[in-house]
């Protein structure tokens, strides 16, 4: 299969990016599976029903969310109205929605996607990634129910983001982080079969502070003190993620950064 995962798309910017650029990826690429990090579309901050569905119109299979999932309120009653939007496994208990489901890919294949969040340095204390994740790729095993199995970590240290994708080594397609808005450089296969990239990087204005306009950020570094919001920036993204090939047995055979447009651009699996 070929897979594309896009990173936190941030604002206008990324939004604009996606919806221009996604289509002619699918198909130039022919693209089997397509997931979109989408949780910092609406304003930098969380995403609508609206701006999911421009991402599903674009060319996406799957959005997942992240730790500003529900900012926007619309996303309470979205989420339960889509079932391809993916919040993580282990946000509260209460939260709409889930946090992992089987899907059939446009080749008739079956894709399970999952995210979790990560416990390291995050705001609020979330449960066990780890035990969640493996709770859930249990229900469904890679080579046999799930021809693909791809997750989202939605994290902030690369070391909680390794360590993940060591655990599944072998019983997923993608481990890919996501949340801190910096691609990496680390896109490698481990042994068990597994692609793993710690940072997707946002589909987003790089001339900026992680997807921000600069001033407020630095201002706050500077004083320790808020002077107004933070205000996505809107000159042109870059579409930040990865793509992957995998063979029969769901095992990935093929890992490429993907950087395109903007500030980043850089390379992709095919000229577009």
């Amino acid at each position: 299969m070929k897979i594309l995962f896009l990173g936190d798309v941030m604002g206008r910017a990324g939004r604009k990016a996606i919806a221009e650029r996604l289509p002619k990826m699918r198909e130039a690429w022919k693209l089997d599976f397509v997931v979109v990090n989408g949780e910092n579309a609406t304003g930098g901050m969380g995403l609508t029903g609206a701006h999911a569905q421009g991402f599903f119109d674009a060319g996406a299979d799957v959005v997942t969310l992240g730790d500003h999932a529900f900012d926007q309120r619309d996303m309470l009653t979205a989420i339960e109205k889509d079932p391809r939007i993916i919040r993580p496994l282990n946000y509260a208990k209460t939260a709409p929605g889930v946090g992992a489901r089987l899907f059939t890919a446009r080749n008739g294949k079956k894709v399970f996607v999952a995210q979790a969040l990560g416990q390291v340095f995050m705001k609020r204390p979330f449960d066990d990634p780890f035990s969640a994740l493996d709770s859930a790729l249990k229900s469904a095993p890679l080579g046999q129910l799930a021809d693909a199995v791809i997750v989202d970590f939605h994290a902030e240290v690369t070391s909680e983001k390794m360590a993940m994708g060591h655990w599944l080594d072998g019983r997923a397609s993608l481990v890919v982080g996501t949340h801190t808005h910096v691609p990496t450089a680390d896109a490698r296969i481990l042994s068990g079969g597994t692609a793993c990239l710690t940072d997707a990087g946002m589909c987003g204005d790089y001339n900026s502070v992680i997807g921000m306009e600069p001033l407020e950020p630095m201002r706050r570094f500077l004083t320790g003190m808020s002077k107004g919001r933070f205000t996505p920036a809107n000159g042109e993204a870059t579409l930040s993620g990865v793509y992957i090939e995998t063979e029969a047995g769901g095992k990935a055979t093929r890992i490429e950064p993907v950087r395109i447009g903007g500030l980043l651009s850089q390379q992709g699996p095919a000229p577009l």
